[in-house]
């Protein structure tokens, strides 16, 4: 029974498993949008909907995770088993104005819906208030302007109203709060003012402005009035007339006031803590003009202007004269005169630098100059107190110029070619300016006008440059021009090219002269020529001063020191050392001293020959010694016997068995038939040296060596 109901459990198991279907879902596509519209008035209701478009495999409930988010920060969240969600916001502002995307997630996928952007249009009115409604000239007002529904950051702008007169608007930037403040400096003459302001926000198609605010009124005080300025007799006056100038105010506090009187931008006279300001004064021309009245009280200053204008009592005199440029002791006459020929006093003047110099007072002057008369005249003319001085005159006095002089200003009259020439002509009297004319042969090279002196730099130099250079020096007195002596400049050719030559070349025998030849391609005479020898310094040997491009320098009996290397070098007045190339000389024997050095040492060579020779004849000597003694013993009883059987004949005769002499003394046997017998002795080999026998000797003299190879019997 048992196993009959676990049967039928698997079976019913299987048919379950079999009829299982998996749940499948893909998402389709996440869309965003906007009611009533993505553009919202400030203030009116605004939904954002979220829709997750999603296909599924069975007809299944799934959750759905919708996330809002405006410009990347999340303002939104809700789950649903639906596939719309929304985002409600009753009252939009134009802080919602911004970039609204959602997220959607279910199970374990997510999708996010492209970006919307919403405007709502339209900022908050904004609020403006002052720290003060009342404030005096001078002090500080302060505004502050907010936007209590904005969101930074935001541009402020503060105006100023004045009546009559266009605002004057203040920006202000706040990148982190809503509100802003601002400082208004109240001045002179603001009676009432106004203040105003409004706000400015960055949206995606520019900027979007608020409405203005309320308009804040601000009373101001005055601490003083604004000055009065009054002239008598009158502001038109005549020359000669006394004008007085009264500057007053009235002023709630009288401390601290002060009355500053000016014309143009110079100060006349000034009081403090009083109300009232005078000023008196000689009319003349020059105090036509505008006037200033000024008072100033801390911060607050206010002005009053007037015009005066004064007419001429009588023109300004002038200064005539005969002449204006003339020579020394001639006559100059000074006329000072009025237009209208008005009875005036004159007086004539000379004008320095310590101070205006009377001359005559007269109305003319005649003087006979000289050149300490130059300088600036004037005249003065008086009228009703009233002194009016004449344009200055300018009077030459001219001394002739003395003859120029014309030098080298280095000195000396040369240059080196290629280098600049400078010449300075100088006259010692003449009255400046004088004109200086410099002249290259006939040319006109430069002019140059200056007090007593003129330079002229000549660039230009070349080696066949004749003629001289002069120059002339004029002023402007009648004798005319003087000119100078011609100088004559010589130019140097700097030295080019040096070289060393020497006879003989290379190798010198000792004892023997060389000769050593510097010359130069070019170059100015004088030259100075200096001959060296390179050693651990350089050795100065021989120099010379040449009016040629060459010399010679001889050096007798060389010697093996004077071996090593040579060089000259050439200079002149162009002060430049040219070096030549190095040569080298060997200073080697002579045949003479060869010879005698090559017999001195063939001598030794022989003189130790024969010594060495001598030597072994000694040698050889005391060897044969013994050796004749013991052969001529043996000998003695058969030559005795020979010689008493044996008759005489030709040629030296010899004791002995059958040996003669030959020319080379050598013995040699005279019966070679006798060869067997011989051969039957023993005898290994025989060789005989002696010196020749004299046959009527007695005896054999042992004055030579004798070597003798015998019979091995022999003893």
């Amino acid at each position: 029974m048992y196993l009959a109901l676990l049967v039928i459990f698997l079976q019913c198991s299987e048919l379950y498993a079999q009829g299982k279907v998996y749940e499948v879902f893909t998402f389709n596509g996440v869309k965003i949008k906007v009611e009533p519209s993505d553009k919202v008035k400030n203030g009116a209701p605004m939904s954002i909907i979220c829709h997750a478009d999603i296909s599924k495999n069975t007809d299944f409930q799934l959750k759905h995770n919708f996330t809002f988010f405006k410009d990347g920060k999340l303002v939104f969240m809700t789950i649903s088993d639906k596939e719309d969600a929304r985002y409600e916001i009753p009252v939009a502002k134009s802080a919602d104005t911004g970039d609204y995307e959602c997220r959607v997630k279910a199970g374990d996928k997510l999708v996010i819906s492209k970006p919307i952007y919403v405007w709502v249009a339209g900022m908050t009115k904004p609020i403006l208030t002052a720290d003060k409604k009342e404030v005096s000239e001078g002090e500080i007002v302060k505004l502050r302007c907010e936007l209590p529904e904005e969101v930074p950051p935001l541009e402020f702008y503060f105006r100023k109203i004045k009546t009559n007169s266009e605002p004057i608007a203040k920006r202000v930037a706040e990148q982190n709060q809503n509100f802003s403040e601002m400082e208004y400096y109240v001045e002179a003459g603001d009676n009432i003012l106004q203040f105003d302001c409004f706000g400015k926000r960055q949206v995606k198609s520019g900027w979007e402005s608020s409405q203005h605010s309320n308009k804040t009124l601000v009373t101001v005080k005055e601490p003083f009035r604004k000055p009065t300025l009054i002239t008598t007799p009158s502001n038109n006056l005549t020359e000669g007339d006394i004008i007085e100038f009264q500057c007053s105010t009235v002023a709630a506090e009288m401390r601290g006031i002060e009355i500053i009187f000016q014309k143009n931008r110079t100060i006349l006279n000034s009081v403090r803590d009083k109300k009232l300001l005078k000023y008196s004064t000689l009319a003349t021309q020059e105090d036509s003009g505008e006037y200033l009245c000024k008072v100033e009280q801390g911060a607050v200053s206010k002005t009053t202007k007037l015009n005066v204008f004064v007419s001429e009592l009588f023109p300004r005199p002038t200064l005539s004269a005969s002449m204006t440029q003339l020579d020394e002791n001639k006559d100059l006459i000074l006329n000072c005169s009025i237009n209208g020929s008005r009875r005036a006093n004159f007086s004539i003047l000379r004008k320095s630098s310590s101070g205006d110099i009377l001359l005559k007072k007269s109305r003319i002057l005649a003087i006979k100059v000289n050149v300490n008369d130059t300088g600036s005249y004037t005249c003065k003319a008086e009228v009703k107190g009233i002194i009016k001085e004449s344009k200055p005159v300018r009077i030459s006095v001219y001394a002739p110029v003395s003859k120029p002089t014309l030098s080298v200003v280095s000195g000396s009259p040369e240059v080196v070619l290629g280098k600049p020439l400078q010449l300075i002509c100088h006259s010692v009297m003449g009255t400046p300016p004088i004109t200086f004319t410099f002249y290259k042969g006939d040319e006109i090279k430069k002019n140059v006008t200056n007090d007593t002196y003129a330079t002229f730099l000549d660039e230009d130099i070349g080696l066949n440059d004749n003629g001289g250079y002069k120059c002339d020096a004029r002023n402007n007195h009648s004798s005319g021009v003087k000119t100078s002596n011609i100088l004559n400049v010589t130019v140097i050719v700097p030295i080019r090219g040096a070289s060393l030559g020497s006879v003989p070349y290379g190798e010198v025998e000792v004892g023997s002269d060389t000769a050593f030849l510097c010359s130069v391609e070019e170059g100015s005479w004088p030259i100075h020529f200096k001959f060296f020898k390179k050693t651990d310094h350089e050795e100065l040997l021989h120099e010379a001063r040449e009016y040629s491009d060459r010399t010679i320098w001889h050096k007798k009996t060389m010697k093996r020191r004077d071996t090593g290397t040579y060089y000259c070098m050439a200079s002149n007045r162009a002060s430049v050392d040219v070096r030549s190339r190095p040569i080298t000389i060997s200073v080697i024997l002579a045949a003479w001293q060869k010879g005698v050095i090559a017999a001195f040492v063939l001598t030794a060579m022989a003189g130790a020959g024969a010594v060495a020779l001598w030597w072994f004849l000694c040698k050889k000597k005391k060897a044969k010694g013994p050796s004749m003694e013991m052969s001529g013993s043996a000998l003695a009883p058969s030559l005795a016997s020979e010689k008493l059987t044996r008759p005489p004949s030709d040629g030296n005769y010899y004791s002995g068995s059958g040996y003669i002499e030959d020319n080379e003394n050598h013995m040699k046997s005279t019966d070679e038939s006798k060869g067997p017998d011989l051969e039957s002795a023993e005898v290994d080999y025989t060789e005989v040296e002696v010196s020749t026998l004299d046959p009527h000797r007695d005896s054999m003299e042992n004055r030579h060596s004798q070597r003798i190879y015998g019979h091995p019997d022999a003893t």
